[in-house]
């Protein structure tokens, strides 16, 4: 049960450096410099890694797996297939499913599932109601990631728009509380003034103009000045808008933070040009919007009023992403696809591999105080990817994990891939090949 991968250059901690990194059983025994002499343990498997990039494992703290209740579209088993050959390590899963996650019941069943066919480390996030603030009181802080709360509506229409509702759970979760922020009456507003023109047909481009930008600002200022009357632990999801970069804080730790932000990678990638081509297929809540966001987004991260770097990987199926405006759901496949796509942004010198690597790995432990992983370090979980930087290829119908068989990278090449992926220090996935074998644990936190 020993391991060795051998003469990485590892990336870690805002270092990049050539050492070899020992696994002993789920854990980190040893760290090595390249320069320095060490003794290989009889029976140890060498993996050797030259010329490869050593990452901790990503963390995706925002994902849709679709189970129980929408399994045509994705379960747990298929997209964390997906997820390890993306170099995702470990989820955090949310609970707008069938039945939604807003009893302990509802979590429990979840957690069963994962246990049995999760391939990645995961915890789910206990969603909130206009009415279910008893269910929340009882959330175990030490297993549960988060509370989700919908302050604009999206999939499941887990709406929270009752203020007294609002002001208790935000004055009363022992756990961070991650809100999706939109507002409702802008959007209902918005969509009513096209509707009256397209009927269901609107023009997918107008999609930001629905779920505009006042929409999302209006929101998320509302959720940070309730987190700052109840000195609430806020993360809020999916950023979309330079104006609402305005309201978070570059100036002390992330430990420190009462407010984190978060933004994901088809922010990052695409533009409003981008509804011309690829239609329906990148409508999301909220919605992708202009060059000067995306610019922003890109600039935040790098000054860390940005604090992690997500997918909120929400697959529908093909068929239903092609029905009009009106009817198309909102969200996308991203896991498999992730990281990949950031380290194309960093050869394009957006964002470099460290602050990368800071964004998707190590701030997400510590937004979430997950014990023992985000990090290589000695006698933590052996959760890893190793990446090659020069290695072209293509996404294509046939190299596509996701049970929806789609992605909205369809036909992009990448000049770098993921090779291999550890979870709890077991090959998760190498080269190709998944370990179906594999079974991923029950994420834990410090409170």
């Amino acid at each position: 049960m020993k391991k060795l991968i051998h003469r990485a250059v590892i990336v870690n901690e805002r270092k990049k450096f050539r050492g070899s990194v020992l696994i002993e059983n789920d854990r980190i025994k040893s760290i090595y410099t390249l320069d320095e002499n060490f003794t290989i343990p009889n029976g140890t498997d060498i993996i050797e890694a030259d010329g490869m990039l050593l990452l901790p494992g990503i963390i995706d703290d925002q994902v849709h797996f679709r189970e129980p209740g929408l399994t045509h579209k994705a379960d747990i088993n298929s997209e964390t297939r997906a997820a390890v050959a993306g170099g995702v390590t470990s989820i955090m899963e949310m609970p707008n499913t069938i039945p939604q996650t807003i009893t302990h019941e509802n979590l429990k069943e979840k957690q069963r599932i994962a246990e049995e066919t999760s391939l990645c480390n995961y915890s789910f996030y206990f969603g909130a109601t206009n009415d279910n603030i008893e269910e929340i009181r009882k959330i175990d802080p030490l297993t549960t990631c988060g509370v989700k709360v919908f302050m604009g509506a999206s999939t499941g229409n887990m709406l929270v728009d009752n203020m007294d509702s609002l002001r208790m759970i935000f004055a009363e979760s022992t756990v961070p509380v991650a809100c999706h922020c939109e507002d409702e009456p802008t959007i209902q507003a918005n969509l009513k003034k096209y509707k009256d023109k397209y009927g269901d047909n609107i023009p997918v481009d107008l999609h930001p103009q629905i779920r505009s930008h006042e929409a999302c600002l209006k929101s998320s200022s509302l959720a940070v000045r309730l987190a700052g009357e109840f000195n609430t632990r806020l993360h809020i999801l999916h950023l979309s808008t330079a104006d609402e970069m305005q309201l978070f804080d570059n100036s002390i730790p992330l430990n420190e933070k009462r407010i984190t932000a978060e933004v994901c990678v088809h922010h990052l990638w695409f533009d409003d040009k981008d509804y011309e081509n690829k239609g329906t297929l990148i409508k999301w809540n909220p919605a992708i919007k202009t060059a000067n966001d995306r610019r922003a987004l890109i600039e935040s991260i790098n000054n860390d009023r940005i604090d992690i770097i997500a997918t909120d990987h929400a697959p529908h199926t093909f068929e239903e992403k092609q029905n009009p405006y009106t009817m198309a759901p909102s969200g996308g496949p991203l896991v498999q696809h992730s990281l990949v796509a950031m380290m194309e942004l960093s050869k394009e010198g957006k964002i470099n591999i460290e602050k990368i690597v800071e964004k998707m790995c190590h701030n997400p432990a510590i937004v979430f105080n997950i014990e023992e992983r985000g990090f290589i370090r000695e006698g933590y979980k052996a959760d890893l990817c190793l990446v090659n930087p020069d290695n072209n290829w293509k996404v294509t119908k046939t190299n596509i994990l996701y049970r929806c068989k789609w992605s909205p990278f369809e036909g992009q090449s990448f000049s770098s891939s993921v090779e291999k992926t550890f979870v709890n220090g077991e090959m998760a996935y190498d080269r190709g090949r998944i370990n179906d074998n594999l079974r991923g644990r029950l994420l834990t936190f410090k409170r």
